[in-house]
């Protein structure tokens, strides 16, 4: 309590000090409940350790990381001795039909041991078993919690009720419980996969696998187990047409894998460490100016020090006082700052940036409120020991006589306060050059070209048209041609089109790709290559330019032409240049027709500007015997179209009502702007950005605040020495210039010190930084010119009151 009333006699200097404290800790408790909630907590699963994704790699194809076949789910589930269980997921969306009005919902498609494998149990009915997952069995689904509250209304009869899934008719089986998740994936809808094992070939490496290692098993143990099953699984089903074995055995298969956490959290964890080491540095710069405020009260009470010492009271009585003030402080401080970082969190919550996983398990848990204290108690100690050993220890008998009115204060009392707010400056230094190189990545990545242009203008969405619906591939395509020309006549419509994959958003597919002109060694695997499927209009709509050759068109798509284009950098790669693609031939398989080149398109940085753009094969949205279908039709495209009104709710409302018009059960999903979707492609380097940014402009203020007030503090103490200058004949310019001297001697050190640490610090950084170096000169520069100017400012103001000193007031006080 003692301790409490010396506090509050001071109000000034206690708000002052627990708004900085409240700051720094608060930004520290979000910031760490960020990576605990990311990084530290273990996936919400029974026995989280023990899960697995189950990759594979290829050597011969430059394949580091690629997904799960039919043919190896199978025999890791027949043969393995590292598993428990394997399952295989994907995800994606599917139409919901005839419960309310159309919509489209996330789907998650697994096999029967996916949800045993995770430890989750329904909170009504039951998980999938192996008849559901049979193909020609009755089809059935389970509902997340969130979707049986908002189309069911959390009731129990859900269970056993029909719906229609791409106009087939699924029975509910189970309810999982409120607090699944399953990877970064929020679905509404679980459906099995239904595999036909009579009918797996060779190939097919297009879904994700989870496992659950058995006990004691490590994930090396796991990898040396694949790498046995592997060629097992090459003998146990059959190629498909054209392929044989050797092909499959020449393309080197190897294991990956890896934990499960690893890829749920993705590469996101180098950032949120580099931006705790950030947020760190700021609290450190809280600190310092709260020490700076500490040493100037405990230079105040330094004669009741003496006095007390005087009589009687030894150095630890004294020293434990002290700490109990600053300790007191730093707790207060952390309670304060728990708010500030709940408000914080509020607002990311919101926000709710693309770049982050695991968003809801973001919380101030048990774990964030003993980190909290734990930084309190810590950065009251860190502030608190300095005036405990400067005005505690053996010196402290000296202050009768040091307090006398008579003496003015020696430079060797700014010593300290000097250090500090050197410090400051250099921490601030490295922060505000991390922001630097972050702003300069960022105006780098604006200036890449994406392969579009004006995409604030474009509207995108998807619209699926299911073979239970309407079974004629050819009415599918009069149907989706008939969209895209009523969308064209929409008030303000400048162009439409329709694509499976528009640039970045994320809906990707690969195969191989064989060239005629470019023979593949009899046994090997031609390069994989990225597909894409088309329809006329879409490279007009999204501004992409035609290199060589001409667009796709409808007569095309009717007529089932095996025509195709390509990027500028396959067509460079095979040909050396565009116009030499036109006319040459490709096709997906050994014993698929050859399609005809005949155009060439501009390059898309279809995974992120920051990524280099990969090699796209465009084929018509509709042709002959593609995949293994005599008639091939994509049914689920996305629609563009470009209008000054793109994102607008009106324009949105115009384009739902065409699509229902001639489709009236297929929902509108995936509604949203190719500028939403090139800034979501930068949204790492955006949250990076923005969150160091946050930082520096916090140290800077907190610096500048630590400059100023040493500056204000030297010339209060200095007032006789001043009022001795300036009754010799000193003049104001060179009494205000020695101040504004002193505070350029504290930025030129700081800066000079957090410019070398910056140097070797921000090379942590390099895997963000994009069309720049850690060491950019330019930053350097502005970083420290900037905050030179800054500090020369924050100087300025109490150097130039020091002027305004009256020498003959001064010396009448002494």
């Amino acid at each position: 309590m003692l301790v409490l009333r010396r506090l509050l006699k001071e109000p000034g200097f206690t708000c002052v000090a627990l708004i900085t404290l409240a700051i720094g800790i608060g930004a520290n408790t979000a910031i760490f409940s960020i990576v605990e909630g990311i990084l530290l907590k273990p996936l919400p699963f029974l026995e989280p350790e023990r899960l697995v994704a189950v990759w594979h790699s290829s050597a011969k194809l430059n394949l580091p990381k690629f997904e799960a076949s039919p043919g190896t789910y199978f025999t890791y589930r027949e043969e393995g001795r590292a598993f428990q269980d394997i399952a295989l997921w994907n995800n994606g969306s599917v139409s919901i039909t005839r419960l309310a009005e159309p919509e489209q919902v996330q789907t998650l498609w697994v096999t029967d041991g996916a949800l045993p494998i995770l430890g989750v149990k329904p909170v009504l009915g039951h998980v999938f078993a192996a008849k559901d997952d049979t193909d020609g069995s009755p089809r059935t689904a389970m509902v997340t919690w969130s979707y049986w509250q908002k189309r069911f209304g959390g009731s129990p009869s859900a269970v056993g009720k029909q719906i229609v899934v791409d106009g087939n008719q699924h029975q509910i089986i189970g309810v999982l419980p409120r607090n699944f998740r399953f990877m970064n994936v929020k679905a509404d809808l679980l459906l099995p996969l239904r595999l036909n094992r009579s009918k797996v070939v060779l190939g097919n490496f297009s879904y994700k696998a989870v496992a659950k290692l058995k006990p004691g098993v490590t994930i090396a143990q796991a990898n040396a187990d694949i790498a046995r099953m592997i060629p097992m699984s090459l003998t146990r089903f059959p190629p498909p047409p054209g392929f044989n074995v050797q092909m499959f055995e020449d393309a080197k298969l190897g294991p990956n894998v890896r934990p499960l956490k690893a890829d749920t959290v993705g590469d996101i964890g180098e950032v949120l460490w580099i931006l705790m080491a950030t947020i760190g540095a700021v609290l450190l710069i809280a600190c310092a100016n709260v020490a700076n405020l500490l040493l100037v009260r405990a230079e105040r009470r330094q004669h009741e020090l003496a006095i007390r010492a005087a009589l009687g009271a030894g150095w630890g009585r004294i020293a434990r006082e002290l700490l109990a003030e600053s300790i007191a402080l730093g707790i207060a401080g952390g309670i304060l700052g728990l708010g500030v970082a709940f408000a914080a969190l509020r607002l990311l919550v919101y926000i709710s940036p693309a770049s982050l996983p695991r968003l809801d398990e973001i919380s101030i848990d048990p774990a964030a409120l003993a980190f909290t204290l734990a930084i309190s108690v810590a950065a009251g100690l860190l502030f608190g020991l300095l005036p405990v050993f400067r005005y505690a220890g053996s010196r402290i008998g000296t202050g009768l006589r040091e307090s006398g009115r008579a003496l003015s204060h020696s430079r060797e009392r700014l010593r300290a306060r000097n250090v500090l707010v050197v410090a400051q400056v250099a921490l601030a230094v490295v922060l505000l050059v991390g922001s630097g190189l972050m702003i300069r990545t960022f105006q780098a990545l604006r200036r890449v070209d994406p392969g579009f242009t004006k995409p604030e203008e474009v509207l995108t969405m998807r619209v699926s048209i299911p073979e239970a619906e309407v079974k004629d591939p050819a009415r599918v395509i009069r149907m989706q041609n008939d969209i895209v020309e009523k969308m064209s006549r929409i008030p303000g419509v400048v162009a439409g089109g329709l694509t499976t994959s528009v640039t970045m958003d994320g809906h990707n597919s690969g195969d191989i790709l064989y060239a005629q002109d470019h023979p593949i060694a009899e046994g090997s695997i031609p390069p994989v290559r990225r597909f894409k499927f088309i329809g006329p209009g879409y490279f007009h709509t999204v501004g992409a330019r035609l290199l060589a050759g001409r667009d796709m068109t409808w007569a095309d798509i009717y007529g089932l032409r095996n025509t195709v284009l390509v990027s500028e950098n396959l067509a460079r790669e095979y040909w050396q240049s565009p116009s030499a693609a036109i006319g040459k031939r490709l096709r997906e398989g050994p014993k698929d027709e050859w399609s005809e080149v005949v155009g060439v398109v501009n390059d898309e940085r279809d995974d992120g500007v920051q990524e280099k753009a990969p090699k796209v094969v465009y084929w018509p949205m509709a042709m002959k015997n593609f995949w293994g279908d005599k008639t091939f039709v994509r049914r689920t495209m996305a629609f563009v179209i470009r209008s000054p009104r793109a994102g607008s709710s009106s324009f949105l409302n115009e384009a739902s009502q065409v699509v229902w018009s001639v489709s009236a059960s297929s929902p509108v999903a995936d509604v949203k702007t190719l500028q939403a979707i090139y800034m979501s492609s930068m949204a790492k380097t955006s949250f990076t950005l923005v969150m160091l940014g946050i930082a520096g402009s916090m140290a800077l203020i907190l610096g500048l605040v630590g400059i100023y007030g040493v500056i204000a503090y030297s010339v209060s103490q200095r007032r006789r020495e001043i009022g001795i200058r300036m009754a010799l004949g000193a003049r104001q310019k060179s009494v205000s210039g020695m101040f504004v001297k002193q505070g350029a001697v504290l930025a030129a050190v700081g800066v000079a010190c957090g410019s070398i640490a910056a140097a070797a610090l921000t090379r942590l950084m390099a895997s963000l930084l994009f069309g720049t170096g850690a060491f950019d000169l330019p930053t350097y520069f502005l970083v420290a010119f900037g905050l030179a100017a800054a500090v020369l400012l924050a100087s300025y103001v109490p150097a130039r009151k020091a002027a305004t000193v009256d020498p003959m007031e001064t010396l009448r006080a002494e």
